[in-house]
């Protein structure tokens, strides 16, 4: 395991002096000692820089592979986008499930970006219309999920928020828009 998780010229190093990737490959390699066939992981990369974090899950799948049934608890969707099924709980409440490619489908033409100046005001405003659940700016682009059953996006948008200088474009929706719209005060996903 020490070879196998990278962790060789480490054997003597204590737990303590290691940076958090390495004392998180360290934990699966003791999680793994016994060979369980159920794992239970939590934010298992949340200290791990991106290489080492595309080698951490690698190591995953290759349990999976071997039989080992992995859960694992997480608040980044680019880490739970890379599971097989997905959970999204809310004070221990069930409130969605599927594989990720299922979830993305449920919010299908709902979620619109919107590019422009001032996007900040832009954001208040939007939040104001009854047919927007949530809106969040992502860099220079505000991306606005819009309600179950709102009828052409877009031209709603840009009726309502009548600015000639924002541009709005339907755009596909990501695994942080399900759990919003999964987790919303009596939203249907």
């Amino acid at each position: 395991l020490l070879e196998l998780y990278a962790l060789a010229d480490m054997r003597r190093r204590f737990a303590g002096t290691m940076s958090g990737g390495q004392r998180q490959r360290l934990a699966l390699a003791a999680a793994t000692l016994h060979s369980p066939t159920l794992l239970f992981l939590d934010e298992p990369t949340s200290a791990v820089d991106p290489e080492n974090r595309r080698d951490f899950w690698e190591k995953l799948f290759d349990l999976s592979d071997a039989g080992t049934t992995i859960l694992v608890s997480t608040h980044y969707m680019d880490e739970a986008e890379r599971c097989h099924q997905l959970a999204i709980l809310e004070t221990g409440h069930l409130r969605n499930q599927g594989t990720p490619q299922e979830l993305l489908a449920q919010l299908r033409d709902r979620v619109v970006e919107i590019g422009g100046a001032n996007l900040r005001q832009v954001k208040e405003r939007a939040l104001r219309l009854p047919h927007v659940q949530s809106a969040a700016q992502q860099g220079l682009r505000l991306r606005v999920l819009m309600r179950p059953g709102t009828a052409d996006p877009t031209g709603y948008l840009r009726e309502h928020l009548a600015d000639a200088q924002l541009t709005l474009t339907n755009t596909h929706p990501s695994l942080e828009d399900v759990f919003v719209a999964s987790t919303a005060r009596g939203a249907a996903p």
